[in-house]
């Protein structure tokens, strides 16, 4: 393949930066996203039989624990009986949960466990989208729908690994992940605040918290 078309910001000719024996991985110029190329993406068949391997759920506490990261900064700037989504559930929603908690109305949406077109229709005051966005076919179209979802003044919280290099990409253990296709590095997060014209707060080394300036908004 030697032209491709950036999934995030549709800039060409991104460079073909690793291959292994099931994949190629395109790093682009732009954005500095790293994605892999759509004819090389699982079946949705064997995806979900993937995430269906997945035991999270309420009562582990060690997932609470983990979940915390980009619980607690975010649930630090929301008023009371706020209203917010969780965007990629999956198959036992957690996180949703502990903002219920403390008082905050909850929505669901995934892909496979919580399909429901309608909560996407809909305003919140937060999101949240935890080891989600590395899954996304399509990452323009979900992360700008997810944004015009979100009301002024509100957050979306996301958690991923970041990529830290070309160098050091061969070497990462999250690409090894066949269900993850793309890759976000700190630039591409700054690359797409700037399209959102979003203040943006790395609150850990893997959580990324936009907030959506009450008084412009720009999509993509």
């Amino acid at each position: 393949m030697n032209s491709q078309i950036c999934p995030l910001c549709k800039a060409a000719d991104a460079n073909n930066i690793y291959q292994d024996k099931c994949r190629e991985y395109f790093l682009c110029p732009a954005c500095n996203l790293i994605y892999v190329p759509s004819v090389q993406f699982l079946s949705a068949k064997d995806e979900k039989a993937r995430y269906d391997l997945h035991q999270n759920n309420p009562d582990d506490q060690d997932y609470r624990r983990f979940l915390s990261r980009v619980f607690i900064p975010m649930q630090e700037r929301l008023a009371p009986g706020s209203r917010g989504l969780d965007f990629g559930s999956g198959p036992g929603p957690t996180l949703s949960v502990m903002f219920e908690e403390i008082g905050h109305s909850m929505s669901l949406y995934d892909h496979f466990y919580a399909r429901e077109p309608s909560v996407l229709e809909k305003q919140y005051d937060f999101i949240t989208a935890t080891e989600v966005v590395e899954h996304l076919h399509n990452p323009r179209m979900e992360l700008d729908r997810l944004w015009s979802c979100l009301k002024p003044g509100g957050s979306l919280g996301v958690m991923t690994k970041l990529s830290t290099g070309r160098e050091a990409f061969a070497r990462w253990h999250y690409k090894d992940d066949v269900t993850h296709v793309c890759f976000f590095s700190k630039s591409t997060f700054e690359w797409l605040a700037a399209q959102w014209q979003a203040e943006l707060v790395f609150a850990d080394k893997d959580v990324i918290i936009f907030y959506k300036n009450i008084c412009n908004y720009s999509g993509m």
